[in-house]
C-alpha cells in the first residue's frame, strides 16, 4: 500500500500521459516503466558502489563511460536538447542493459521510446522526482511500480485482469515455495505470482529480528541473511520462470522483476498453449491466474494435452499438471464453472487432478474480488501431483478486505484470508464434519458420487433460522396506535 500523496503523484503521472497524446493504456504504462526503470537503475548503481566501498571490494558502474545515461545527469538537460538525448542516447543503452543473450536484451530489442514531446518527458520526470520515497522502506519503488501496473484500465481484453497481490500472496503462501524450488507461471502477466514467490522465500530466510512492518502491516527489510552466495545465486538467476504471448507484458514484466532486485530474469514471450511451448515435469511450484475466456485454434495445441477442449481455463489446468514434476505443488485462480461445469472436459479435468494429484484445498472466493476488471466468481485450486485424493479441504470466503463492488474500498485489507492461512495450515489436525462452519472436509468418495463435483455450495449444509411474525391484526394495531401518537406529538407542538 502506498501513501495517499504517493499515489497522487502516480495518478499526475497518468494525467500527463494521457493529455500528452499517449491514450492507449497499455502503451501508456510501457512508457512511464522506461522512465520509472530508468531512474531506479541509476538508484540500485549507487547502491551497489555504496556496499563495494563498505566490503572494499572493486566496483565498476553500468554507466561506466556512459555517464550522460545516468537520470541525475540528463533530467537537468534544457527542453531543446532533453528529447532528443533520451531518444538517441539513453533508451539505446536501457535497452541493451544485461548479457548479450540475456531474455531482457532480447525482448528489449523491438521496444520503442514513444514520448512525442519534450514538455510530457519534462513534466513526468518533475512528478518521478518529486515521489516521497520511504527511505527506510526499499521495497516502496517497486511498489510505485506495482501502482502504476493497478492502473492498467484494459484489464479484461482476451479473458486477462491483474489479480490482486494479496489474493497473489495468499496463494503462494498456500504453496509455500521453498529455497531450490523452481517456480513458473505459465500466464504471468506483469509477474505478480512470481514476486510473490521471492518475497515468500527472502522472508523465510530472513531472521525474525530484521523484519520490519510499515504502518499498512506491510513486512519488508526481507535481507534473507540466512542464505549462502550460492542460495543467493540459485534464488536470482535459477528459480523463477514465467511466460506470456504478449510482447508488451513480457517486458514489462522483466523490468518489474528487474526493479525487485532480480538481476537476471527469465520470462518468456510464448503462447504456452501451442505447439511452441514443450516444457513437462520441471518445476516444484506452479502458480497462475490464466485467461478465463477466449479460444485457441486446435491445429495450434499443444500435443500434450489429452483433453479435446478449446475452453483455455481447462488447458491450462491441464498444462499446470504437465509443468509439474512428481510431489510439485500447484495454486491455481479458476473461474467457478470449472468447479461444476458438467461438459465431459470440465469432468475430466477434475478428475485429472482428484485421481492424479492430492487436491489440498478448494477455496471460493466471492464475485468481487476481480472488480472493476470483471464481476466472475471465481475459486482457488491448491493441489500436488504425485498421490491421489483421499479428502478435499473446502472454504468458503466471504471477504477479502476490501469491498465487493466497483469501488473496492479498502476494509481492513485482509477479510478471511488470515483465517484461510491458519485453518489450512491446521487442516490435518481438524476433526470438525460440521457442513455449516466457513470449512470442512468432504470424502473423495462423495465427490467421485456427484460427478467429480468441486462446488462447496454442492456440499455446504446452510442453516435456515424460523422467523415469527406477528398476525397481521396486531401489525394493523401497532401500526395505528403509532399513527395515533405521532398525530397526538405534532397537536401538542402546535
Amino acid at each position: 500500500m502506498l501513501e495517499a500523496e504517493l499515489k497522487g503523484k502516480v495518478n499526475q503521472l497518468w494525467d500527463k500521459f494521457w493529455s500528452g497524446g499517449i491514450s492507449n493504456p497499455l502503451q501508456a504504462i510501457e512508457q512511464m516503466s522506461y522512465l520509472v526503470f530508468m531512474k531506479r537503475i541509476e538508484d540500485a548503481d549507487v547502491k551497489r558502489e555504496q556496499e563495494a566501498k563498505l566490503k572494499g571490494e572493486k566496483f565498476t558502474s553500468l554507466y561506466d563511460g556512459r555517464e550522460n545515461c545516468r537520470w541525475s545527469v540528463w533530467t537537468e538537460y534544457p527542453a531543446n536538447k532533453i528529447l532528443d538525448h533520451v531518444r538517441d542516447r539513453v533508451f539505446p543503452f536501457l535497452r541493451n542493459l544485461g548479457e548479450e543473450d540475456s531474455l531482457y536484451r532480447i525482448y528489449m530489442k523491438d521496444s520503442v521510446f514513444m514520448i512525442p514531446k519534450p514538455s510530457l518527458l519534462i513534466e513526468a520526470v518533475k512528478i518521478i522526482n518529486s515521489m516521497h520515497i520511504k527511505e527506510q522502506n526499499q521495497d516502496t519503488k517497486g511498489d510505485i511500480y506495482e501502482y502504476l501496473l493497478s492502473e492498467l484500465k484494459t484489464a479484461g481484453k482476451n479473458g486477462q485482469f491483474r489479480t490482486p497481490r494479496h489474493i497473489i500472496k495468499m496463494i503462494t503462501t498456500m504453496t509455500d515455495p521453498k529455497i531450490g524450488d523452481r517456480v513458473c507461471d505459465p500466464a504471468c502477466g506483469t509477474a505478480g505470482f512470481l514476486l510473490a514467490s521471492y518475497n515468500h522465500i527472502l522472508k523465510a530466510n530472513t531472521s525474525a529480528d530484521l523484519i520490519k512492518v510499515d504502518d499498512d502491516g506491510r513486512e519488508y527489510n526481507l535481507k534473507a541473511n540466512k542464505l549462502s552466495e550460492d542460495q543467493w545465486r540459485l534464488l536470482r538467476e535459477q528459480s523463477l520462470y514465467g511466460s506470456d504471448f504478449d510482447s508488451t507484458m513480457t517486458r514489462i514484466s522483466l523490468m518489474n522483476m528487474m526493479m525487485h532486485g532480480i538481476t537476471i530474469p527469465s520470462v518468456k514471450q510464448v503462447d504456452t498453449l501451442s505447439k511452441r511451448y514443450n516444457e513437462l515435469n520441471l518445476y516444484d511450484v506452479v502458480l497462475a491466474n490464466p485467461p478465463f475466456k477466449g479460444s485457441i485454434d486446435e491445429s495450434e495445441l499443444n500435443d500434450n494435452f489429452t483433453i479435446t477442449t478449446k475452453k483455455t481455463e481447462i488447458l491450462f489446468l491441464e498444462l499446470m499438471y504437465n509443468l509439474l514434476n512428481n510431489g510439485g505443488r500447484c495454486g491455481v485462480i479458476v473461474p467457478t464453472g470449472i468447479l461444476f461445469g458438467s461438459s465431459k472436459a470440465h469432468k475430466k479435468i477434475r478428475r485429472l487432478i482428484l485421481e492424479k494429484c492430492r487436491l489440498d484445498a478448494v477455496v471460493s472466493m466471492p464475485s468481487g474480488v476481480f472488480k472493476p476488471y470483471a464481476g466472475v466468481s471465481t475459486g482457488v485450486l491448491v493441489f500436488t501431483k504425485g498421490e491421489p485424493t483421499k479428502k478435499v479441504w473446502f472454504y468458503d470466503m466471504e471477504a477479502d478486505g476490501f469491498s465487493l463492488d466497483d469501488k473496492r474500498t479498502f476494509t481492513d485489507g485482509k477479510g478471511d484470508i488470515p483465517d484461510i492461512l491458519d485453518k489450512f495450515s491446521k487442516r490435518d489436525k481438524d476433526k470438525n464434519g460440521d457442513r455449516k462452519a466457513k470449512c470442512f472436509f468432504v470424502p473423495v468418495e462423495e465427490i467421485i458420487e456427484n460427478e467429480y463435483d468441486l462446488s462447496i455450495t454442492t456440499y455446504k449444509e446452510i442453516e435456515y433460522e424460523e422467523v415469527k411474525y406477528d398476525k397481521p391484526e396486531v401489525i394493523k394495531k401497532k401500526i395505528l396506535d403509532l399513527e395515533k401518537k405521532i398525530i397526538k406529538t405534532l397537536e401538542e407542538l402546535s
